[in-house]
């Protein structure tokens, strides 16, 4: 028994069918005042063409054909020209509109995109390099749409002859037909010269997966039979690849062209076929082969054709990845498009990094047709599905969820939870208030759910009941674990006029203005700063309230005071404040001593501003001491009185020691 298997993707292209199709609809509905032309073929099969031509659609081969029948036409008819599917120059559509003919246009939207972007970028004076053959006319048309000079290639060999020409921006665009490989190599070529050059892929994704099923289906049949017309490029490309695979491949136009003795011994036949043959030539092929019928076949493919339908569920295999989009193989005459906004919420992700050929993946038809003949999939339509049943799941069970902060909103937080949105409103992002969120962005967060409405597409979290309930926790366990006289470490959380919080990690710990030194404090930021880690102890714990202490028993400056401070020792010190009674000297952090105005000099002082500057340093004689008062008194006066004597007593030794000489 033998086994014939057709390529998925043989036959008619998207492109191909819509050009067909349209020309089938004007031959359809025109009236006898109506002529139907169609501007060169309108596809590469003679079977077709010559159908068409039966039912009295002509062929204008050139712009000369188009001129001729502008100068011959007849006022009472309508004449209708379609723009075959490979495309034209722009000066043919001026032509058509010049001359009063409808125009048609059936160029495939692949074809049209590169007409768009030769059009724009040539007008900038940039360089447009073409890949494929130049005497095709779908190249022909490309150039058509040049603003300047293009430079066709089709091997690298002639890249290289070309080089001196490759100048200045270079614009690299393809044949939409051409080999894939050969295309590959050609951009890697002129990377590796170091070109400033920009690449559009412009082959056709259709005929891309069309050569890789080809190549593919040959590598595992005996033999191996291509279709398609003697012209087509698209199809003379499946040849050649077939033929590197398969020995036994054979090129034909239709059954006629099949010599089945060739085929005797082979167990397993391929089939594929070139982007212009018509189902009906395929059909007569296999079923000349099979015992199994193209309408059986057929049957299969529409039951198959039946599960892809908008919004349908279905399972695929990834077969081609690139950077904004994902190619699915999803068991259709089409293959499959996740294009990256469809994939992930996630800004320019790079799906090559994400995705890989040869994956399972689950994915929900959007379109059986995005308008270029592709069926659009999504993969984050699914797995958001599949997260909004988890958050859910989660809503009835008031379980914490994390997510990523992915904006920030005026009102709140944006997360995303597995290609959900969940939107946490400023309110209920922590247990205070916040002004600005924009620390959350990019931030895994945990939060609960509180509302939950998939159907209005509305779900609302709150950040702040487990910001409380972890704070309560925390609390607890540091209430539980500490007690007066501990030293403690935390982090100084804010600074006022009167002190500073410190974040002692479960609850705040207030240190006074008063207890940051020893000695006199005026501004609290001139001893800690926001975010700084502070070592205190426990003064005093009161309910909820601690509070803390940087003036250690073992930095008390009064310890050893009554040895340096004692009456009778001169000291030295700075002016600290003065008042209208005398002015206070630090003798050292947090020993201050008072000098009264009355014992500043031995002449009399109105106020101490008359004599010192705050700052200033002076010397001076205690006078009194009052430990447990914490009171030390000052005198210059005595200091000098005690000098006034030192000088008395030393000149009377002089007098006395002069007089005994003499």
């Amino acid at each position: 028994m033998r086994e014939v298997i057709i390529a998925k993707s043989a036959g008619f292209c998207f492109g191909v069918k819509r050009a067909v199709d349209t020309v089938y609809e004007q031959v359809n509905n025109k009236d006898d005042k109506t002529k139907v032309f169609t501007f060169g073929p309108i596809i590469h099969n003679e079977e077709v063409v010559n159908d068409l031509a039966s039912k009295g659609v002509d062929i204008l081969e050139d712009e000369d054909s188009l001129d001729r029948l502008s100068q011959n036409k007849e006022n009472d008819v309508t004449y209708k020209i379609v723009i075959r599917s490979h495309g034209v120059g722009k000066v043919v559509y001026d032509k058509i509109k010049e001359a009063g003919f409808e125009l048609i246009d059936a160029t495939c939207p692949f074809v049209k995109k590169i007409h768009n972007i030769v059009d724009e970028e040539s007008k900038d004076g940039k360089t447009v390099i073409i890949t494929g053959d130049e005497n095709h006319p779908e190249v022909q048309g490309i150039i058509g749409w040049c603003n300047n000079e293009p430079i066709i290639i089709d091997s690298i060999n002639k890249a290289a002859e070309c080089a001196e020409k490759l100048q200045g921006e270079l614009v690299l665009v393809s044949q939409t037909t051409f080999n894939n490989r050969k295309f590959k190599d050609l951009v890697e070529f002129f990377e590796k010269k170091d070109y400033n050059i920009r690449v559009y892929s412009t082959i056709c994704n259709a005929t891309e997966v069309r050569q890789k099923d080809a190549d593919k289906l040959a590598s595992e049949v005996d033999a191996m039979i291509v279709i398609g017309g003697k012209h087509s490029s698209n199809t003379q490309k499946l040849y050649e690849i077939s033929k590197k695979q398969c020995k036994n491949t054979y090129y034909i136009q239709t059954l006629v062209d099949l010599d089945l003795t060739v085929i005797e011994s082979a167990k397993r036949v391929g089939i594929t076929a070139g982007a212009s043959t018509p189902n009906n030539i395929i059909k007569e092929v296999h079923d000349s082969m099979s015992e199994l019928s193209f309408e059986e076949l057929l049957k299969q493919s529409e039951e198959n054709e039946n599960k892809i339908r908008t919004g349908s569920v279905v399972e695929g295999k990834i077969i081609g990845v690139k950077p904004d989009e994902i190619i699915v193989d999803i068991q259709y005459k089409s293959d499959g498009i996740i294009t990256r906004n469809e994939y992930s919420n996630t800004p320019n992700l790079d799906l090559t990094t994400v995705a890989k050929v040869g994956d399972p993946i689950t994915v929900k038809v959007i379109k059986t047709n995005d308008g270029e003949g592709q069926v659009l999939l999504s993969y984050k339509r699914v797995a958001a599905e599949k997260a909004y049943e988890k958050l859910e799941e989660s809503f009835n069970n008031e379980e914490v969820i994390k997510g990523k902060v992915t904006e920030v909103r005026e009102g709140g937080l944006s997360v995303t939870v597995d290609e959900c949105k969940v939107f946490i409103p400023a309110s209920l992002v922590s247990d205070t208030f916040e002004k600005n969120l924009d620390k959350y962005m990019d931030q895994e967060i945990e939060f609960v759910l509180t509302e939950f409405n998939p159907k209005k597409r509305r779900v609302i979290g709150n950040r702040k009941k487990i910001v409380s309930a972890a704070k309560a926790e925390a609390s607890k366990k540091l209430f539980d674990s500490i007690k007066v006289g501990d030293v403690v470490e935390g982090v100084v959380k804010n600074v006022t006029p009167f002190g500073a919080f410190v974040d002692l990690g479960g609850a705040d710990g207030l240190l006074h203005i008063s207890e940051m030194s020893w000695g006199r404090i005026d501004d609290p930021k001139s001893v800690v700063k926001v975010g700084e880690t502070v070592k205190a102890f426990i003064k005093e714990i009161n309910g909820d309230k601690i509070a803390l202490s940087l003036k250690f028993d073992d930095t008390n400056p009064w310890l050893n005071a009554s040895e340096k401070y004692a009456i009778g020792n001169v000291v030295t010190g700075k002016i600290a404040r003065m008042t209208a009674f005398g002015a206070f000297v630090e003798l050292e952090q947090g020993v201050d001593a008072l000098l009264h105005v009355s014992q500043i000099s031995t002449e009399h002082v109105e106020k101490p501003e008359d004599v010192f500057k705050i700052g200033q340093e002076i010397t001076a004689k205690i006078v009194d001491f009052k430990e447990a008062d914490k009171k030390i008194s000052l005198s210059i006066k005595a200091l000098n009185n005690d000098s006034a004597k030192d000088e008395d007593a030393d000149e009377a030794v002089a007098d006395e020691a002069e007089n005994t000489e003499e």
